[in-house]
């Protein structure tokens, strides 16, 4: 199809903003990208679709979620409310997510898929966790992502606390679904939309054992590591008292680092593990809004950034709404440091667009993703945005961080499919979907109170 007589923005190498311009899409594939004059003589015979002056764009990538979230909604925590952070995972996420059974887990996925189709989000990296429903549980999800039609790669987290079988079960879902991928293999069409990594909780919650056996079990699977570091100084000191050294040390002395590796959040981390996360090229990611929320401090992506570390946006459970998270890094840095010069503009396109690409194309390696150019996935949306000042590259993301909703997104394509268009939803029946939550998250929340800290 010819996407015609929009405001194309492709970001990629060399962003441009192509004013009344086109997108050809053939298959899961982009194949051209220009004016739209010129692409409509080139292609007469291809079916058009005018948008009209929106803007076409690249999806959005979301690069650390949790699908097993989402029943937290609205939820009462019992008892007097979290002091801090270790409280807040033994109060609320360490009993919400072993209240999951099978379906709990597809329709708790399924609802943030809805988010994320409805917010512009094509490709999300999940991070899973259900202890009650460990064996098949990355199936659940992977059912749910298909139905969709969006991007995810899937991990299970592996954890030690819910003893030395929860620790195992958890150790065989990442290697029984990372077997499964490598089953399916990848279509010469474009490849699946599915991926994985191998899942950890955190350091506080794993014993060396237990790490090693990850480490041995992940060896020959190709995959990296996913995993919370120094989100709250609890995991620094629970790693010091373990092992006489800090978080990433530990994890690098262990082999979880590497270039197909993922930290999560790393807000309480020193120069010296900057520079092990940098030496090993792991890949570090920002969650500003769930770090603000647990008032576990501010990650130090600015100088992870000089340094040249690949610092990547998620949204650690948060709503799909990845520029939401743009506007909540662009702020908190600021108020943090008491200086309004912080977090600049690039610096957070370069995180949310530049780095989130980079690293989906470890999951993805067949095409390109975030940009519109020749040979990229065909992941878009469409966003009715009329600025009333000029538009450029340079001002770019500052119209993003002051003027774009997530409301404005009307369509959604991944791999050249329609997933929304006009702002209705096609591949997921929303009403469906929201009714039978309720019910799946009234009998969770039931279990939940039945459950022990």
């Amino acid at each position: 199809m010819l996407i015609t007589h929009g405001t194309v923005i492709t970001f990629g190498d060399a962003t441009k903003i192509i004013h009344d311009g086109a997108v050809r899409v053939q298959g899961p594939f982009i194949t051209d990208v220009g004016d739209a004059r010129h692409m409509i003589k080139a292609f007469p015979q291809d079916p058009m679709v005018d948008v009209g002056g929106q803007l076409v764009m690249p999806g959005n990538i979301c690069a650390h979620t949790h699908f097993y979230g989402a029943f937290a909604r609205g939820m009462s925590i019992a008892g007097d409310p979290p002091r801090d952070f270790p409280e807040i995972l033994s109060k609320l996420w360490w009993r919400l997510d072993r209240a999951l059974l099978e379906l709990d887990v597809k329709y708790s996925a399924l609802v943030c898929l809805v988010d994320a189709i409805r917010h512009g989000t094509t490709t999300l990296i999940d991070h899973h966790a259900s202890p009650a429903a460990v064996n098949g549980s990355l199936d659940y999800v992977a059912e749910a992502v298909r139905q969709a039609g969006v991007r995810a790669s899937l991990c299970y987290e592996v954890t030690d606390r819910n003893g030395r079988e929860g620790a195992r079960a958890g150790i065989d879902e990442n290697v029984r679904f990372l077997h499964t991928l490598k089953e399916i293999g990848t279509p010469e069409s474009g490849g699946s939309l599915l991926a994985g990594s191998f899942g950890l909780h955190a350091s506080l919650t794993l014993s060396a054992e237990t790490l090693s056996e990850c480490v041995a079990a992940g060896a020959g699977l190709d995959s990296g590591f996913h995993i919370h570091a120094a989100e709250g100084i609890a995991d620094q000191e629970d790693s010091l008292r373990k092992s006489g050294k800090r978080v990433v040390e530990r994890l690098a002395s262990a082999g979880i680092l590497g270039p197909k590796s993922i930290l999560a959040h790393c807000v309480h981390v020193d120069p010296w593990e900057l520079e092990i996360i940098r030496d090993t090229g792991t890949w570090v990611v920002h969650q500003p809004r769930s770090n603000m929320n647990n008032a576990v401090g501010v990650a130090p992506v600015e100088a992870m950034l000089r340094g040249g570390i690949r610092v990547g946006l998620g949204n650690d459970g948060f709503s799909n709404n990845m520029w939401a998270e743009w506007k909540a890094a662009y702020l908190v840095h600021k108020l943090w440091h008491g200086d309004p010069r912080r977090a600049n503009g690039y610096d957070i396109l370069r995180m949310a667009v530049t780095h989130n690409a980079a690293l989906a194309k470890v999951f993805w390696p067949q095409a390109p993703l975030g940009e519109l150019t020749p040979g990229a996935f065909a992941d878009l949306i469409l966003v009715d945005y009329r600025p009333f000042t000029e538009l450029t590259v340079g001002n770019l993301p500052w119209h993003i961080l002051f003027g774009f909703e997530a409301s404005s997104v009307t369509a959604t394509m991944v791999a050249g499919r329609w997933l929304m268009r006009e702002r209705s939803l096609l591949t997921l029946d929303e009403e469906a979907i929201t009714s039978r939550a309720r019910e799946l998250s009234a009998q969770v929340w039931q279990r939940y109170l039945e459950l022990a800290d």
